[in-house]
C-alpha cells in the first residue's frame, strides 16, 4: 500500500507514537526549559499564547466538524460509518486536528522557553506527517472524491501547509 507502514491493523502503533512525543513535548517543556532574557521570555510568552489559543481553536474546529463524532477516530483507518467531510475547518485544511497539536506544541515550548521541546515538537511533524500519508492513502481508498479535496486543501495549517 504504502512505504508508510501501518503500525497495526487500523494503525494504532501511530497513536501511541503520537502520545508518546506529545509526552516528550510536555515533559521537555516543564523540565527542560531555559531561562531566557526577559525580552525573549515577553514575546515567547506572547507567541506561545497565540499558538495555545490558535491550536486550540483550529482543534475544536477539526473536533466539532465531524458530524456529531461519527467519523472521529485517532487511527488513521476511517470508521466504517464516517462520511467525508469538506466543510467548516476541513475546508481550510485536511487534518485540523494534527494541526492543532503542531501549532500548540510550538507554543507550548515558546511559553516554557523550552529549545528542548521544540525539537520534540519537530518530531512530531514528522510523526504526523507520516501518520497522515498512511491515512490519507486509506481515503483515497475509500471516497472517490478525496483526490480532488486532496489538490484543493492545504494538509495541516490553514493557508500555510
Amino acid at each position: 500500500m504504502s512505504q508508510v507502514p501501518a503500525l497495526g491493523p487500523r494503525g494504532e502503533g501511530w497513536v501511541l507514537l503520537q502520545l508518546a512525543v506529545l509526552g516528550l513535548i510536555g515533559l521537555a517543556g516543564l523540565f527542560l526549559s531555559t531561562p531566557e532574557p526577559d525580552s525573549w521570555s515577553s514575546v515567547g510568552s506572547v507567541a506561545g499564547t497565540v499558538l495555545l489559543l490558535a491550536g486550540a481553536a483550529l482543534g475544536l474546529a477539526g473536533i466539532s466538524g465531524l458530524q456529531g463524532g461519527d467519523a472521529l477516530t485517532a487511527v488513521p483507518r476511517p470508521r466504517d460509518e464516517a462520511s467525508l467531510v469538506e466543510t467548516g475547518a476541513y475546508s481550510l485544511v485536511r487534518h485540523p486536528i494534527y494541526g492543532a497539536l503542531i501549532l500548540g506544541s510550538i507554543g507550548w515550548a515558546l511559553l516554557r522557553g523550552s529549545p528542548a521541546a521544540l525539537a520534540a515538537t519537530a518530531l512530531l511533524f514528522v510523526v504526523l506527517d507520516l501518520k497522515r500519508r498512511r491515512e490519507e492513502l486509506m481515503l483515497l481508498e475509500r471516497y472517490p472524491g478525496y483526490a480532488a479535496y486532496r489538490t484543493r486543501t492545504r494538509r495541516f495549517i490553514p493557508w500555510i501547509w
